[in-house]
């Protein structure tokens, strides 16, 4: 957020959560009230971080003056509530830094990689020439680039890891975008590198340890504001990163509904440009950082409660560096690809940035929020058109998934697993592994060739994407690539090659990059 914008959204969050609240009349702001304290006080006496003294006063103070307060109090307090919250979350965004982070990226990405010996550190030149070719920019990125001129972008990605914002900031840059701004968890910002260019490149702050249903209205409000104002944002749909690795197919429809919300504000303020666009994005790893951390909580089945993770490869910097390195070595890709734009309802969107009808004839959207010609607030109604435009984001993750060897190789070692223990449980199977025997080399050699005949099938009818290097490539080929990313990165290999035999030494993995491929119907295959 520029910061000559930033008191306008303080004032504009505020003036609307305010004013809905009070406008609901009887004990809205009281319950709201108590509300916030009731989960304040929780979180503050479950795990309060060092420097949040002055929270633990204010709350005390809140409650001190809510037992007697008469309605201006209560208002008062609520606003202060508010403005306090919506202060914590402001994101700034500072261009001079901009301009220095994306002109030292490639350069001290490199040099960070090359740390890790010091020996290599006069290659960093030579790396950083590479670091363009590691991040594949796919799909529709000419109709963004031409939307961006016309609207609004709202860029919806997939989530598997902490670095999924910075790779696709890194595209819109390559792309020759404006920066995108986005929410980032508080953890994230706890690194002081890593916190400092977050905090002055556009990235706002969301503590998912607070759960009451003010904070939660700022974040949204905030983010509304935000895209009105002609901020291009970035919303994962899918929450927090999917522990799974599977292709979101569930998203959470709260962030989703600001796009219809600050589409019909922009036509009441009658913007000069109103529209706003909806840009799905799948971003597809042949190895991601956090896997054995992600396998491991969902696994735990914890993901509920724990929800943000604090301990994970991302807050170690060695562990980045390695990863980073691993994936420059093997000439690895990540696949940035995006999907058909789409208006706030769901409707396709062509180049000149007119929505379409299922006939590609164009349609005028406005009348999707009047009733008698009048514009309207439909909760239900917009709750609806919400619901549409997620099934249709969740269709474009699904066609630009790219799945790579890496995914080709956990899904067939798989269902090996499975065939030669059918009656076990995921758990079980889990610990058992391949057994101490391994599996014949030749029998994930067949159900590699027959998966990747399926899959290059689907890519052709545009039901699924594969990595384009894969073209022509024999199933003994594309194991030993996935044999050489398991083993440049992760302490653990996922699978390892005995002679003429394959051991599975962490089926944790092994399920985690399986399940990129889940939800397909593959399994039939076998």
């Amino acid at each position: 957020m520029r910061s000559n914008d930033q008191s306008q959204i303080l004032a504009e969050v505020t003036t609307r959560i305010v004013g809905r609240l009070i406008d609901q009349g009887g004990d809205a702001v009281e319950s709201a009230l108590e509300d916030t304290l009731y989960y304040e006080q929780k979180r503050l006496k479950r795990d309060m971080y060092r420097g949040e003294e002055d929270d633990k006063r204010f709350w005390r103070d809140i409650q001190g003056q809510l037992v007697s307060a008469g309605e201006s109090t209560r208002n008062e307090m609520l606003r202060q509530i508010v403005m306090r919250f919506a202060n914590e979350v402001m994101g700034h965004f500072d261009p001079k830094i901009y301009a220095l982070a994306t002109r030292a990226l490639p350069t001290g990405l490199a040099v960070l990689l090359n740390s890790l010996d010091p020996r290599r550190i006069v290659a960093a030149p030579k790396a950083s020439l590479s670091l363009k070719e590691q991040v594949i920019i796919k799909g529709e990125s000419e109709a963004v680039r031409r939307l961006a001129e016309k609207g609004t972008l709202v860029v919806v990605p997939t989530h598997l890891s902490n670095l999924d914002s910075i790779v696709l900031g890194y595209a819109f840059y390559l792309m020759g975008l404006p920066p995108l701004t986005y929410g980032a968890g508080l953890n994230l910002f706890t690194n002081k590198l890593i916190g400092y260019f977050m905090s002055n490149l556009g990235a706002y702050r969301v503590d998912r340890r607070k759960q009451s249903s003010i904070y939660k209205n700022v974040l949204k409000e905030y983010a509304t504001v935000a895209v009105e104002m002609g901020y291009h944002s970035l919303f994962f749909p899918g929450g927090t990163r999917i522990r799974s690795g599977e292709v979101e197919r569930s998203l959470k429809k709260g962030l989703l509904g600001t796009a219809v919300t600050a589409y019909g504000n922009n036509l009441r303020a009658a913007k000069e440009k109103p529209d706003i666009y909806v840009i799905p994005c799948t971003i597809s790893y042949g190895l991601v950082l956090e896997a054995q951390t992600l396998i491991e909580d969902h696994l735990k089945e914890t993901g509920k409660s724990r929800y943000i993770i604090l301990d994970d490869e991302f807050s170690r910097p060695r562990r980045i560096a390695q990863f980073m390195s691993g994936l420059l070595k093997l000439n690895s890709r990540i696949y940035v690809t995006f999907g058909s734009p789409l208006d706030p309802f769901g409707n396709r969107v062509d180049f000149q940035g007119r929505s379409l009808d299922a006939h590609d004839r164009p349609i005028d959207i406005s009348g999707y929020l009047r009733c008698d010609g009048e514009l309207t607030i439909d909760t239900q109604r917009d709750r609806q058109y919400t619901n549409e435009l997620a099934q249709n984001i969740s269709t474009e993750f699904e066609k630009h998934n790219c799945v790579q060897s890496t995914h080709i190789t956990a899904f067939s070692t798989f269902q090996l697993m499975r065939k030669e223990n059918p009656d076990m449980d995921i758990y079980r199977l889990l610990r058992h592994g391949s057994g101490p025997l391994g599996f014949p080399v030749s029998d994930l050699i067949a159900n590699m060739g027959a998966l990747l005949e399926r899959i290059r099938e689907m890519s052709k009818s545009g039901t699924l994407s594969v990595d384009p290097r894969l073209e022509g490539k024999t199933p003994q080929q594309v194991l030993d690539v996935a044999l050489k990313h398991f083993a440049a990165y992760h302490t653990r290999d996922a699978v390892k090659r005995h002679a003429s035999r394959v051991h599975v030494d962490d089926a944790e993995l092994i399920y985690y990059y399986h399940n990129r491929m889940a939800g397909y119907d593959l399994e039939s295959l076998f």
